[in-house]
This record gives C-alpha cells, sequence and structure tokens, in this order.
C-alpha cells in the first residue's frame, strides 16, 4: 500500500496523474516547486503527509506481521 502511494505520487508530480482540479500530493509538490524559494511551506505539508502516511502504513503492516505471523511466536 505504501509503495502505492509513492508510485501514486510520483507519477502526479510528473504530471501522468489525475488531471487538476482533483488534488492530489504529487500535483501538489509539482505546483509548489516554482514558488519554493518564496513560499517553502507549500512543499512542505504535501511531503510531510506522504511522508506520515507511508510510515504509518508500513509501522501498521510491521506490527501486524509480528501479531499474527506463526512462524515468529515459539
Amino acid at each position: 500500500m505504501a509503495t502505492t502511494i509513492l508510485g501514486v505520487a510520483g507519477l502526479s508530480f510528473i504530471g501522468l496523474g489525475i488531471q487538476p482540479p482533483i488534488p492530489e500530493w504529487g500535483s501538489m509538490l509539482s505546483e509548489a516547486k516554482e514558488q519554493m524559494r518564496y513560499s517553502s511551506y507549500l512543499m512542505v505539508f504535501p511531503g510531510i503527509a506522504i511522508m506520515i502516511s507511508v510510515l504509518s502504513l508500513n509501522l501498521i503492516g510491521d506490527g501486524l506481521r509480528d501479531a499474527l505471523d506463526p512462524r515468529l511466536k515459539k
């Protein structure tokens, strides 16, 4: 799931995702890179949202694997 989020964000960053007016994190980053020098917060918040969602999904997946994998219980 986290890989899918990164893939979709990457594709929308280069312009191959869903077209505006529908918001996507990758397109938000792409649009904000022109104003990066003057308004850096426009890039920070979508980047942090991607990072938090990917990290949380990875941690949830690791926790579920640890809790439910019968090979790890000895």
